[in-house]
């Protein structure tokens, strides 16, 4: 099933499948709102001006979220889907080995009369793989201009989406007093500067992932044991994120203490 013959009227989003070489329509989306995240008020309110100037017809970017892993960009992307579904937004997710096929996914939607996000998740590249070079085309196009229609929405743990070495600083060149940096490094850079938004995410502080807690547990009159049991939650996996807070929710969600 290609672009052009999924119902968008009454499909919010679909996949990419690589058996069948088609989309498949997403049958239950998450349903995180827009108001449940917290602790990155910046990057909601950069990622909402950019894709409401998207739908509204008017200049827009490709937007990469990087950071820290569990730190909520996922997150927004699916909350970012359930806010604009009624104005027209939909939404493609498209695993990093099925970049190959982006091209021609992207000709079957330039066309209808939807704005379209293709969102390719925990998104990087390892050496000697060659998928960005069909990513890059979409981003800025070729000969022919990317379409008005689509935006490339990509989340990832590295800055620069591909492996950085040491031996590549090494190679940088200082010529006439100016530092040109090796060919591996301009390559590294060149992919992510073709998304003209960049969102950066880091680990909550431990008065942010309380207030992420404390979301999950309105009802909860102590507040002081609460706390307590999720510092010590979040210290015995060795990270403060939206991630924990919601796996901290998963086990002692129903705890009578809680409840």
């Amino acid at each position: 099933m290609s672009g052009s013959e999924v119902d968008w009227q009454t499909t919010p989003a679909a996949v990419w499948r690589r058996h069948r070489s088609g989309l498949r329509a997403i049958r239950r989306l998450d349903p995180v709102q827009w108001e449940s995240l917290t602790g990155i008020g910046r990057q909601q309110q950069a990622l909402a001006r950019n894709t409401e100037r998207f739908l509204a017809g008017q200049p827009s970017n490709n937007v990469l979220l990087w950071g820290s892993r569990g730190t909520g960009k996922s997150s927004l992307i699916k909350a970012l889907l359930n806010r604009y579904v009624g104005q027209g937004l939909r939404m493609i997710e498209v695993d990093k080995d099925d970049l190959v096929n982006l091209p021609e996914l992207v000709d079957d939607l330039c066309e209808l009369p939807f704005r379209f996000v293709i969102f390719c998740d925990d998104l990087s590249f390892d050496v000697g793989e060659s998928g960005y070079k069909a990513l890059k085309s979409v981003l800025e196009g070729s000969l022919e201009l990317p379409p008005e229609n689509v935006r490339v929405y990509a989340t990832s743990n590295r800055r620069h989406l591909m492996p950085e070495f040491m031996s590549d600083n090494l190679k940088s060149e200082v010529r006439d007093g100016e530092l040109h940096p090796a060919e591996a490094i301009e390559e590294q850079v060149s992919l992510a500067d073709r998304f003209g938004l960049q969102l950066s995410f880091y680990p909550f502080s431990q008065d942010v992932f309380l207030q992420a807690v404390d979301l999950l547990f309105p009802k909860v009159d102590d507040r002081e044991i609460l706390h307590l049991e999720a510092v010590r939650f979040a210290t015995a996996k060795g990270v403060r994120n939206g991630r924990t807070a919601q796996q901290f929710y998963r086990q002692f969600a129903g705890d009578p203490r809680f409840c």
